[in-house]
């Protein structure tokens, strides 16, 4: 079996889920360690990080990165899904156009830290059982509410006014979900509205330029040059703090060990690379042992290589 050791974005087509697409590549490639860095709705389509051998060992990390998306609103109806797959629950007529200025004003309103009722077509659980579940039964129950950070909200293109279709451009924390923002949107324009488009464009540092389509990935494995466009780790933990240790401690490293915190080390995990580049271990301050670090995941000599 062929060993693949490195990160993927792929660029996931709308009509796929997140694990179809793994499913697709594990085919492809012959070869069955392999993760994602957060589900997309089978709609949405973009970026989707896969992790390949070593790297599932940080998908954890990867998940929680900001994610940017584009996308449209559509005013006029509202759905059982808060997207374009749900069935019709409420229309009005959209008779009046709103300004570049009204829909950036009301934009503006939704910066920052918000709450967020999970949508009841969603895989969140309640009391073990997952929302679309009590959806489809037609059993009511109340979702639970997250708070999320909506870093920005812009529209998109040069449009002076907006019938039913409000295109925009949103970075968000992870766990935003963005069908329930367009529906809010909607509400604060007065009509009821849904999500009738979205493409996820960045998640963490890689971007839908940074991506591979299925077509591609086939055309790189006929060429025998697949392994090339894998990421390394570390690309993946370029958002996160670093720690480049000396040798000595490098020996240490690899082998789990808890050490001494080092001079301008902070708080939460931290990438530990050697002075060759190498990533060798994720390291956050010891929570019993004050001025100590510990091991979250030790990558060096991984078995896996």
């Amino acid at each position: 079996m062929p060993e693949y050791n490195g990160l993927l974005p792929l660029y996931k087509p709308r009509g796929m889920t997140s694990h179809d697409c793994i499913f697709r590549l594990r085919k492809l490639l012959k070869f069955r360690k392999i993760g994602h860095t957060g589900t997309l709705d089978p709609a949405v389509d973009g970026v989707l990080v896969l992790c390949l051998g070593k790297a599932t060992k940080i998908a954890q990390y990867l998940l929680d990165y900001r994610k940017a998306y584009k996308g449209v609103v559509r005013l006029g109806t509202s759905t059982t899904t808060e997207d374009a797959s749900g069935d019709v629950i409420e229309s009005k007529a959209v008779t009046q156009s709103s300004s570049k200025a009204d829909v950036e004003n009301i934009f503006r309103s939704f910066i920052g830290e918000i709450e967020q009722s999970a949508p009841m077509y969603s895989a969140v659980k309640v009391n073990g059982k997952k929302l679309y579940e009590y959806a489809r039964a037609g059993i009511a129950v109340t979702p639970p509410v997250r708070k999320v950070t909506i870093y920005s909200l812009e529209l998109e293109g040069n449009a002076a006014s907006f019938l039913t279709d409000i295109p925009f451009k949103v970075f968000c924390s992870k766990g935003t979900y963005v069908r329930t923002l367009a529906v809010a949107i909607g509400q604060k324009m007065s009509y009821p509205a849904h999500l009738h488009s979205l493409t996820r464009i960045q998640a963490g540092p890689f971007s839908i330029e940074d991506c591979l389509t299925f077509e591609q990935v086939e055309q790189l494995l006929a060429e025998n040059r697949f392994v090339d466009c894998l990421q390394p780790l570390s690309s993946g933990l370029s958002l996160m703090n670093q720690w480049v240790a000396d040798d000595t401690a490098a020996v240490k490293i690899a082998h789990g060990a808890v050490l001494p915190i080092p001079e301008q080390f902070g708080d939460g995990p931290h990438a530990v690379f050697n002075k060759q580049g190498e990533c060798l271990a994720i390291y956050r301050p010891h929570p019993d042992n004050p001025g100590m670090i510990k091991p979250d995941k030790v990558l060096a000599n991984d078995s896996t290589e």
